[in-house]
Formats: structure tokens, sequence, C-alpha cells
């Protein structure tokens, strides 16, 4: 009986060590989810800064198409003007060749500012899944650990249960042994 309680107390202090490894565990995971937080609100904010460039790259995109639009007219123009004075053909070719390069640049610009847009929202959305999956995977671990716990509370109100019957069944013992010595007494 004595190896049983001596057995059944170091199983209550392994059990109470791995409640207070548990314990840090779940502490560790709340701190490690509000880091967690704070990162998917900074990445929030990045975000919505990124749209707001976004959308400032749109609105400059949309300027330069309407340069690119009315660098296309002047084009048009210019051919018109090129076929009434050939005197002053070699002037005009040379303002083509100007307009036609700056609309190159322009549609060149436009091309890469529509790119990295498309880049930045690609990544930011990237970004925005892989925090999702890490934060659904933090949940399920607290999960998983709260259910531990709640299971490791369980066996200690066992375990106390037992320690109890083995204390009831100690004091019957030595009852028993005294009440045998009174007969003995009483027989001697």
């Amino acid at each position: 009986m004595q190896e049983e309680l001596d057995s059944i107390i170091r199983e209550c202090s392994k059990k109470d060590d791995e409640n207070r490894n548990l314990n840090s565990r779940v502490k560790e995971t709340e701190e490690e989810r509000a880091r967690l937080q704070r990162t998917v609100s900074s990445q929030q904010f990045q975000m919505e800064k990124y749209k707001m460039l976004s959308e400032e790259a749109n609105r400059k995109s949309e300027g330069l198409q309407q340069q690119v639009i009315a660098v296309e007219k002047e084009l048009e123009n210019l051919k018109r003007i090129q076929k009434q004075a050939s005197t002053s053909q070699s002037a005009t070719e040379v303002r083509l060749n100007r307009a036609l390069e700056e609309a190159e640049r322009y549609k060149m610009e436009l091309n890469k500012l529509k790119q990295s847009n498309k880049d930045i929202a690609n990544h930011e959305h990237k970004k925005l899944e892989e925090l999702k999956i890490e934060n659904k995977r933090l949940e399920k671990q607290k999960e998983e650990l709260m259910t531990g716990f709640k299971k490791q509370l369980k066996l200690i109100d066992i375990l106390k249960r037992q320690k109890m019957h083995i204390e009831a069944a100690k004091m019957l013992y030595f009852t028993e042994e005294e009440f045998m010595k009174a007969l003995e007494w009483g027989n001697s």
C-alpha cells in the first residue's frame, strides 16, 4: 500500500509538472497568437497603403492614357499637316518622331505601372493567405492544448479520489488492527 501510495504521489507530481508545462505552452501559444495578430494588423495596414498607392498609380495611369490619346491625336494632326505642307516636312517629321517616342515611353510606363500593381496585389494576397493558414493552425493547436488540459484536470480529479480511497482503506486497516488487539487483549 505504501509503495502504491508513493507511486501515486510520484504520478501526481509528474502530472503537476506536465500541467505546469502545458500551462506554459498555452501561455506561449497565446503570446504567439497575439504577436501574429499584431503582424496581421500591420500587414492589413500595409495592404491598405498599397491599395492607396495602387489607386494613385491607376489615376496616374489613366492620366498617362489620356496623354497617350492626346499624343496620338497630335500625331494624326501632324500627319495631316505633313500632307498639306511639303515644305515643312523635315520639321514635322522631327516633331512626329518625338511624339512617337513620348507615346511609346508613356505606353511602357503604363505597362510597368500595371505590372507593378499586379505584382503588389499578388504578393499581398499571398501574404494574407499565408497568415490566414498560420492563424488556423494556431487556433487548432490551441484547441488541442485546451483538450489536453481538460483531460489532465479529469485525471487529477480521479487521482484525488483514489488517494482518498487509499487513505480511507489505511484508516480502516488501523482500526481493524486495534480491534484485533482489543479482542486478543480481552481473550488473554
